[in-house]
């Protein structure tokens, strides 16, 4: 794992593959937060009670329990630039979280957020864009 000095990382955050998790600087993690792995960027909000996923059960099999079914590994969530992540939320992984977007509140990610986008649901679906004319505009200059 990877970090800034300037994060704030509050109690009770699990992290169950370190190894594959980049955290950028100035961010800040609220307590009971599960992370299996992910790529964290700049000045990001995580709020208490998230998780962070990049694998789920396997469960196509009748003739075995799931339990005993193998974990499938997709690609860590990638969490970019200026994002607050609301209380609750459940990230998918292979996830791509764009920048200055917010993710309401227990809402389930289960497709790419554009770029200051504020999304919220189960399933996660976007709302509305942050001061969308001068996003607009940002993009037309570009």
């Amino acid at each position: 794992m990877s970090a800034h000095p300037k994060n704030r990382l509050e109690n009770r955050i699990y992290i169950s593959n370190a190894s594959e998790l980049k955290i950028g600087h100035n961010v800040r993690i609220n307590e009971n937060v599960f992370i299996q792995s992910a790529t964290i960027g700049n000045n990001v909000m995580i709020a208490p009670n998230v998780a962070i996923l990049s694998s789920t059960h396997s469960y196509e099999r009748l003739d075995i329990p799931m339990v005993d079914q193998e974990d499938v590994f997709g690609l860590p969530p990638v969490i970019e630039d200026d994002v607050w992540i609301g209380r609750n939320v459940v990230i998918k992984h292979g996830i791509t979280i764009g920048k200055g977007a917010i993710v309401g509140a227990c809402s389930l990610v289960t497709k790419d957020v554009p770029s200051y986008a504020i999304v919220g649901g189960v399933p996660a679906k976007v709302i509305k864009y942050r001061n969308a004319q001068e996003t607009e505009k940002k993009y037309e200059n570009e």
